[in-house]
């Protein structure tokens, strides 16, 4: 478990420096989970003329999902716009894709982050000339200090109102990139600028916005400038997007609990624990119940049995092929993203047949 931790912090360091360095990255993140729901928050006024949005976002500091408020940033060129960074399901792990500035909106997933950020490309403003030209229908502006704005009604097609903060995955957003957001990615574009990285450390380093901490609703959601996380331009959220539960909590295994982080392989997790026998005093009710349990159960064995023989196989031909340690330490890292996701749906399955079942005890 020393050595896990050990190459995970060690990770989480590569993972900090890839992030100064690249503008593009696809950073391969040691969970098996994806980040909480967007919480919902307003909009701080924009401070001034020339700043743009960007939107609020959940990362990963190695051990836990922290919430990166949303603020209002100077851009580092006229022309250039903000494509957030996104979380994405590929290959058996999330990948967090760095956010970027650009002379056009590249692809972010899909997610729906508000205020002109609805899935795909910005509806917040435009650039005309050297001046930049807020949509006061989606942004917070005061027209006192700024004058160059225009209204225009927004009509957004994502019609399911949600608050998914990924792509792909059990759950996750069902959108690919159209050709002009992938053209978008080949131009000339720069990475966050010095006050966003600043602002991404203030937040990681603020207990308060850790999920474990807010269970999804950040105290400080949004902020006027970077960097700045207290005063009347502080937004808190209203609410989390949606229910977290994370699936490495104690507690009882079919509840959502059981700390099972460290698991590489499908033997090393915890044994099903299953629930005490149903007794509602309607046989056949507790009858079908039952039946639907031992069915679950039996499944989910199976599917940890399949997991186990494909990874022993995969050992293996590491050893056949005398594979270096580099290589075995990814396999070993991509086994447990494997092992931990297989559990955090397991998990999910079992709170699911619970709480049908539910209703009829309270009866």
């Amino acid at each position: 478990m020393r050595m896990i931790s050990s190459l995970r912090n060690l990770f989480f360091t590569l993972v900090v420096l890839a992030i100064s360095t690249s503008a593009l990255s696809q950073i391969r993140i040691s969970v098996a989970f994806g980040p909480p729901a967007l919480p919902v928050y307003e909009q701080p006024i924009c401070p001034g003329d020339g700043y743009l949005w960007t939107p609020g976002y959940w990362a990963w500091d190695g051990d836990d999902y922290y919430w990166v408020p949303g603020t209002w940033v100077l851009a580092p060129e006229v022309g250039y716009l903000w494509t957030p960074p996104w979380w994405g399901w590929s290959g058996g792990v999330f990948l967090f894709h760095e956010g970027w500035w650009g002379p056009h909106i590249g692809f972010y997933g899909g997610i729906n982050y508000g205020f002109g950020y609805f899935g795909s490309g910005f509806a917040g403003g435009r650039w005309d000339h050297d001046h930049f030209f807020y949509n006061r229908s989606v942004t917070n502006i005061n027209v006192v200090n700024i004058h160059n704005v225009y209204n225009e009604t927004v009509i957004n097609n994502n019609v399911t109102v949600n608050h998914i903060s990924y792509n792909g995955g059990a759950g996750g957003i069902e959108m690919r990139p159209r050709p002009e957001e992938e053209m978008a990615e080949h131009e000339r574009h720069v990475g966050p600028v010095s006050a966003q990285m600043q602002h991404m450390e203030v937040a990681r380093g603020n207990q308060e916005l850790h999920a474990s901490a807010n269970h999804g609703r950040p105290p400080i959601a949004a902020t006027a400038r970077p960097g700045e996380f207290r005063g009347g331009s502080v937004m808190p959220a209203r609410e989390a997007g949606g229910v977290y539960n994370p699936p490495n909590r104690g507690g009882n295994p079919s509840r959502g609990g059981n700390d099972f982080s460290h698991a590489v392989h499908p033997k090393e997790l915890p044994a099903f624990e299953r629930p005490a026998a149903p007794n509602t005093g309607d046989p056949n009710r507790d009858r079908k119940y039952k039946q639907q349990q031992d069915k679950m159960f039996a499944k989910q064995e199976q599917e940890r049995r399949n997991l186990q023989q494909k990874q022993e196989q995969e050992h293996q031909r590491m050893d056949q092929q005398k594979a270096s340690e580099a290589q075995r330490q990814q396999t070993e890292q991509r086994h447990q993203q494997q092992t931990q996701q297989l559990q955090q749906k397991h998990v999910q399955q079992q709170q699911q047949i619970q709480e049908k079942q539910q209703p009829s005890r309270r009866k």
